[in-house]
């Protein structure tokens, strides 16, 4: 629901992978952002209208997604969605981080707009461990993306977690992630994705900035 720049973006993207798509706007003009290649089926009206909704599919559809740009639009078409229609994946574009987080509680995934790009800009500005780049639901874990250190380039990935008592989920090296095994190097150039305890995280950004201990 909603074919504004991330309503179309999304639909293109989802038939470029061969999904079929419907995509619902109460403005037709909205549909000229599909472009002339897009196959899917589009209805006029508000998707949040149980007819509306059944004229596009939902009865056959695994997923939904209400990105149109109202909040109070997208909560009710997605909560229609999930408890009327059944639908489990879910997804509602929201503007008020507060509701967010409500609704998240309630089982509906949701994006809020605003948080998440500054949350993006922030991670990007902020010194290395300030702000993490996910943290759970409880605060408990989070995971960071660190430049590795030169102190630990040439040193073994297992050398690193066992002294910083964290994890390398993945490292990015040279545009490709790699899963690291108890043989891996760590080079330079390195990005690493560190999952932690949070109230462990400074001891492992110690451990970066000391270098590791002989064995």
């Amino acid at each position: 629901m909603g074919c504004g720049r991330v309503g179309s973006t999304l639909a293109r993207s989802l038939e470029d992978r061969n999904h079929t798509v419907s995509i619902i706007d109460s403005n037709p003009d909205a549909f000229r952002r599909l472009g002339p290649s897009f196959n899917g089926t589009k209805v006029t009206g508000y998707g949040f209208d149980q007819a509306v909704l059944t004229e596009a599919g939902i009865e056959r559809a695994d997923a939904f997604a209400a990105v149109s740009s109202g909040d109070n639009s997208n909560i009710i078409a997605a909560r229609v969605a999930r408890e009327t229609f059944g639908i489990q994946q879910v997804v509602a574009r929201i503007y008020d981080p507060g509701r967010a987080e409500v609704y998240q509680r309630l089982g509906i995934t949701t994006v809020a707009t605003v948080k998440w790009t500054a949350d993006q800009v922030l991670r990007r500005i902020l010194p290395a461990g300030a702000e993490p780049d996910f943290r759970d639901p409880s605060g408990t874990i989070r995971v960071d993306q660190i430049l590795v250190p030169d102190a630990w380039v040439g040193h073994r990935t297992v050398q690193f977690q066992e002294q910083a008592l964290c994890r390398i989920a993945w490292i990015d090296r040279l545009g490709e992630g790699i899963l690291p095994s108890r043989e891996s190097v760590l080079q330079e150039g390195d990005l690493l994705h560190i999952v932690m305890r949070e109230e462990k995280a400074n001891g492992v950004y110690d451990v970066l900035k000391k270098g590791p201990e002989d064995d």
